[in-house]
């Protein structure tokens, strides 16, 4: 591992507060909101951190991704987050909002992650396709009176798994799901929602005719108990699914991995939510993992861009680093390289 410098508060930098109306009380320790998904990496990478340098381990909340790009765009300031963490790229609203408050940043990749539908290890394993988990959890589905060309949508008449294929278990649909403040119910409804939305021949017609009912239409979730929002803390969401077999979970591949012992993963189509498989491309609900830092922070903030380069690090996201033990799909090496580079010279984002 590289030895980083010591970022202390300067003149230099203690002007430039000054100059752009930023509070100067001074704050010791990089605050970084976000991401439950990367919360355990980023959490990792912080203790590292702080135990290498000599300096205050950053503070790491998980807020969602959604809640996390609320708070960093708010505003340059030490009252404001240094990091978000994202479990999706930052939308151009919210990149639009982060500008207007005069907020510069830089943009990593850190690794991959894939969407898991998770039970109990003393449930049966389940094999779903992407239609069923539409069927399963949407709030409105096509009706018998639809065509090719047009929906006759109704409310989702599943109450049971079974209902949406014999073979499946006779049990009542419970799905805990990320709320909508979190960057994996986002990630689901774009890969998982609209995936499996194309068994349906009239709702691609709809998606051509009205793409704004499209959208509404499959990213709309159930809210007659069949999905339900259960926060932020997948740790918490392990616990249900152990405590009740019965019921399906949705969170990040992370969580499977460092809870083989409490719970499985769903086959989805016909494939696995193994590492080798979402780094392979193979398995359908997987998304990049990113974090965002604050440009105006760096030199203000004692080690922010040294977090960067740590984070970075072969060490530390490499293929045989500390971060893929905690279940992180490490990049391509040439993708590696590129952030790792991104972490000594910042590059301002540009959208």
């Amino acid at each position: 591992m590289k030895h980083l410098n010591k970022l202390t508060f300067g003149a230099i930098a203690l002007s430039m507060l000054l100059s752009s109306g930023m509070n100067t009380e001074a704050r010791e320790q990089i605050s970084i909101v976000g991401s439950s998904t990367v919360f355990p990496f980023s959490a990792s990478v912080a203790e590292e951190f702080g135990r290498a340098y000599g300096i205050r381990t950053p503070v790491v909340e998980s807020t969602g991704t959604g809640g996390g790009l609320k708070l960093f765009c708010a505003g340059i300031g030490l009252e404001h987050p240094d990091i978000t963490n994202a479990s999706r790229r930052i939308k151009s609203s919210e990149f639009e909002k982060c500008q207007g408050n005069g907020i510069d940043m830089t943009e990593f990749v850190i690794g991959y992650d894939g969407i898991v539908i998770a039970n109990a290890n003393s449930a049966p394993q389940l094999n779903l396709t992407l239609g069923e988990i539409f069927s399963a959890v949407a709030a409105v589905v096509p009706g018998p009176k639809s065509t090719d060309d047009s929906c006759d949508l109704i409310s989702n008449p599943n109450i049971k798994w079974s209902d949406i294929r014999s073979s499946l278990p006779a049990v009542k649909i419970e799905v805990l799901g990320p709320p909508p403040t979190s960057g994996t119910r986002d990630a689901f409804a774009e890969l998982a929602m609209e995936g499996g939305s194309k068994s349906f021949k009239c709702l691609g017609a709809l998606k051509i005719t009205d793409s704004s009912a499209w959208k509404a239409t499959v990213h709309g979730l159930r809210e007659d108990g069949g999905w339900i929002d259960a926060g932020e803390n997948d740790n918490l969401m392990v616990s249900k699914l152990d405590a009740n077999p019965d019921a399906i979970g949705i969170f990040g591949y992370s969580f499977l991995d460092q809870n083989s012992d409490k719970i499985k993963g769903a086959i989805v189509d016909d494939v696995e939510p193994t590492f080798e498989n979402i780094a392979a491309g193979e398995y359908t609900i997987s998304r990049s993992l990113f974090f965002y830092v604050k440009k105006a922070h760096i030199g203000v903030v004692p080690g922010l861009k040294g977090f960067a380069q740590e984070f970075t690090s072969e060490d530390a996201y490499g293929e045989e680093g500390y971060l893929v033990d905690k279940g992180l799909i490490p990049l391509p090496a040439a993708d590696r390289a590129k952030y790792s580079s991104a972490a000594k010279n910042m590059p301002k984002l540009e959208m």
